[in-house]
């Protein structure tokens, strides 16, 4: 039995998730995510976090590509041919989130945790959302940045995350249909979302 929170940036994912995680008695796994494949792939935590959810660039590509086409390419430069970094990093959270689908009683934030564990029965699916007025507030609460600054970050990291799950998984990662659950903590508030999920879960008999 697990619960997946996949969230939109500064829309109060973590937290829901702690919550939830306390209100069942269950192990939360959040930014322990990092460490854990920062041990797994021997990157440093600060290079993880910076390259996590995102897709090698087209020109990272190109240079793989070019590589693998022209031999002389390749035996001046062989390293350009080595898995990109952002694509052994899905590979070892892909494993990971794996790994911890088989434990039981969990609730994974991120790490397209949802589309790993599709097909797994015990398990609920949540979405957290929030308008993107509300979200920049946060992010300038959370990064103390000008708003402009904070309105640039969150939409880097939504659109790494829709292109992550469109790259790795083929699937659109706002779409209410992958989910079980899609809750606005605006609306609602933190906590009550996380009443909302844990009251579900009780209903499965978990």
């Amino acid at each position: 039995m697990f619960i997946t929170i996949s969230r939109q940036y500064a829309a109060g994912g973590s937290r829901v998730a702690a919550l939830v995680a306390k209100e069942l008695d269950w192990t939360v796994v959040d930014n322990e995510f990092i460490d854990e494949i920062a041990a797994r792939s021997g990157y440093a935590r600060e290079d993880v976090e910076s390259l996590e959810e995102r897709v090698p660039s087209f020109l990272e590509r190109l240079a793989q590509s070019s590589a693998l086409s022209f031999p002389d390419v390749l035996m001046s430069t062989p390293e350009v041919i080595d898995e990109p970094e952002q694509l052994k990093l899905a590979r070892i959270s892909r494993q990971l989130v794996a790994d911890l689908g088989r434990r039981n009683r969990m609730v994974l934030v991120g790490r397209a945790a949802a589309a790993v564990l599709a097909r797994e029965s015990d398990a609920l699916h949540v979405r957290i959302v929030a308008s993107k007025p509300y979200r920049i507030r946060q992010a300038i609460e959370r990064l103390g940045v000008p708003e402009k600054e904070a309105a640039s970050v969150l939409e880097d990291r939504d659109r790494n995350r829709y292109e992550y799950h469109r790259e790795y998984y083929g699937r659109d990662w706002r779409d209410p249909v992958n989910y079980h659950m899609v809750l606005n903590t605006e609306l609602l508030g933190v906590e009550e979302v996380a009443d909302v999920i844990a009251t579900r879960a009780r209903k499965l008999g978990w």
